[in-house]
């Protein structure tokens, strides 16, 4: 089950469609002025839902939630603004009027904020070894599942793309196969696979503990961001980025 969620705010009646990966993370999006759009950490799924929208039905697009740290200087809870994003080999850039006001809007983040590009990619990143081949190829700060999709989705349909994802695991921390797996279609935790995972030693307890902080420190960021976002996650809208340019 996909999740789906569209309000509409002062900002009229095309939302910022946010795009997640997990359930947690578009809960979290969702507010006046946005719709939110998951599909459970696979790109591919990801892809078929946005192809299955009747129409663009946003004015904005924002890839929003939790990443993988490749900056061996952000720590879990760091703030990565994308100034676009890479993937296989081609690079889709943010809106720079976009980048701006969100990060003015964060200025005042208790976390670090950077701007920088980040990567997606079809299949997590799990290794530390992993991380920092894909650092060297690309200069990315971050990495995640679905940024790149909804770049490519925005840049399909003519649409500001913009992104605002908080590092989980840094770039020296590895993620057991098995854990990074486990999740519903519908981006909730898959608790018994979990347990299996634990139970074939294809996880530690330890793992999981360091993991649960770090993703701790990775969600209480984001809300702090959401909040600082406010109605449309902060995205100016049409009108705003025209007087901007005249």
């Amino acid at each position: 089950m996909i999740v789906v969620e569209d309000t509409v705010g002062p900002n009229g009646p095309h939302p910022v469609l946010a795009v997640t990966g997990l359930a947690r993370e578009a809960r979290l999006a969702a507010g006046p002025g946005v719709a939110t759009v998951g599909a459970g950490g696979d790109p591919e799924r990801l892809r078929d839902v946005l192809k299955g929208r009747a129409g663009p039905g946003c004015r904005a697009v924002m890839s929003i939630g939790i990443a993988g740290g490749l900056d061996p200087d952000l720590a879990p809870g760091d703030v990565v603004v994308a100034t676009g994003v890479s993937a296989g080999g081609m690079r889709h850039s943010a809106h720079d009027r976009v980048v701006a006001a969100l990060a003015r809007r964060l200025a005042d983040a208790p976390a670090r904020v950077v701007l920088a590009d980040v990567v997606g990619v079809e299949a997590a990143v799990l290794s530390p070894h992993a991380k920092a081949r894909l650092r060297a190829e690309t200069g990315a700060a971050s990495v995640d599942m679905e940024s790149h999709v909804a770049a490519a989705f925005a840049e399909a349909h003519g649409l500001p793309f913009c992104a605002v994802r908080v590092v989980c695991d840094p770039a020296d921390r590895a993620l057991p196969a098995a854990i990074a797996k486990a999740l519903k279609p519908d981006g909730e935790p898959d608790i018994l696979a979990v347990l299996a995972a634990l139970a074939r030693r294809q996880a530690t307890l330890g793992g999981l503990v360091r993991l649960a902080r770090d993703s701790s420190a990775a969600f209480a960021s984001l809300g702090r961001c959401r909040a600082l976002l406010g109605v449309g996650l902060g995205v100016p809208d049409l009108g705003e980025l025209l007087r901007d340019v005249a």
